[in-house]
């Protein structure tokens, strides 16, 4: 079978040794006679995965004991009401700096629950950048924390150094960019990620929280809304998801079969270089959305001469095999999405593809 070449912003392509490991284990899960599907999660052979991923988890993250790890369910949009819900007081300010989409429905969720203030933004230039740190406007009412989104899957924007905010907690949505490169999470407070990018199948999302925030969660929270009723129940106080949690755990022995995330940085960094390469070389002709300061090692956007010619070069695209690569609607033009599990030989090809399309106009 010829697999394609998965450009897909999420759900999106997935290690091909995790599927077909997942494949051997579907009918019989080490023995037990039954799939990982079909296991109750009060199980010890279900615990014991669960328990396995949260330790490759905070060995490749290199997760401080200060942070607790949850497996949730609701996906990052959840994060952006239970964040607040669990955090931000009655006399508190929630910043949120806006770089997107996905920060922008942070922000209007957490307008719901309590005050807030955008500390800095980018949307004036069409979100084609990451604001500085001296851009950051933090007011001097009592500041709850401040939210970014490390990656912008839309307009192809990552955060390359988190700001630095004297104190003040920092929490980010590393949805689209979680695993891909190192982190010093002892700097943010909470990290949130839905899985379908980098950690595996969509229904699980993935919460690294700092102890010391729950003190400050308020009673009379619904028991779900809560983050410490899942601290307590080890992310089993109801039925979790499973599978996407079994998936996730064979996409984390993967990553340290590739040699964790130095290695998985270093592969990264390449696979982009060629893309945002072709593209300089032919700057007349691919025009990347994102300043060059900002570009993401996770989401490649650019657009070309005009929609006739995008439209001839998606068609040809995916006649080539190339799936994925049409830009949102909101920026048009093209976009590849080149997370982890996507190998350095479909970007080579795609890399390939754009000098002939090129070549031939």
């Amino acid at each position: 079978m010829q697999r394609a070449y998965n450009f897909n912003a999420g759900p999106s392509a997935l290690p091909l040794p995790v599927l077909q490991k997942a494949q051997e284990e579907m009918v019989n899960y080490k023995g037990t006679g039954m799939s990982i599907m079909e296991l109750s999660h009060r199980s010890s052979t279900f615990e014991n995965v669960l328990n396995k991923a949260k330790d490759d988890l905070r060995t490749l993250m290199n997760i401080p004991d200060t942070h607790e790890i949850l497996f949730l369910q609701g996906g990052a949009s959840l994060q952006f009401s239970m964040i607040p819900m669990n955090f931000l007081g009655a006399e508190q300010v929630g910043g949120y700096v806006l770089t997107g989409a996905w920060s922008e429905k942070a922000l209007k969720e957490a307008q719901k629950l309590g005050q807030t203030a955008v500390i800095a933004s980018s949307k004036d230039n069409h979100y084609r950048s990451i604001p500085n740190q001296h851009e950051l406007q933090i007011p001097d009412q009592n500041m709850a924390y401040v939210h970014i989104t490390s990656n912008n899957t839309i307009y192809g924007t990552q955060w390359h150094e988190f700001p630095s905010l004297n104190g003040t907690d920092l929490i980010a949505d590393m949805s689209s960019d979680i695993l891909c490169r190192n982190v010093d999470v002892s700097k943010l407070s909470l990290i949130y990620a839905g899985a379908q990018k980098n950690l595996g199948p969509s229904g699980v999302t993935v919460v690294i929280i700092k102890k010391e925030l729950l003190s400050r969660i308020p009673t009379g929270l619904p028991t779900m809304l809560n983050y410490e009723t899942h601290i307590k129940n080890n992310s089993l106080y109801h039925t979790p998801p499973t599978f996407s949690i079994y998936m996730l755990s064979l996409v984390l022995e993967w990553v340290k079969q590739q040699g964790g995330l130095d290695a998985i940085e270093k592969q990264n960094e390449k696979k982009a270089s060629l893309l945002y390469e072709c593209m300089d070389m032919y700057n007349e002709f691919y025009t990347p959305h994102a300043e060059k300061d900002s570009r993401s090692l996770m989401n490649v956007t650019f657009t070309l001469p005009n929609k006739e010619v995008t439209s001839s070069f998606l068609q040809l695209a995916q006649e080539k095999g190339f799936v994925g690569l049409a830009g949102h609607r909101s920026v048009g033009g093209c976009r590849a999405s080149i997370y982890n599990a996507v190998p350095l030989e479909s970007c080579e090809a795609l890399a390939s593809f754009m000098e002939s399309f090129y070549k031939g106009q």
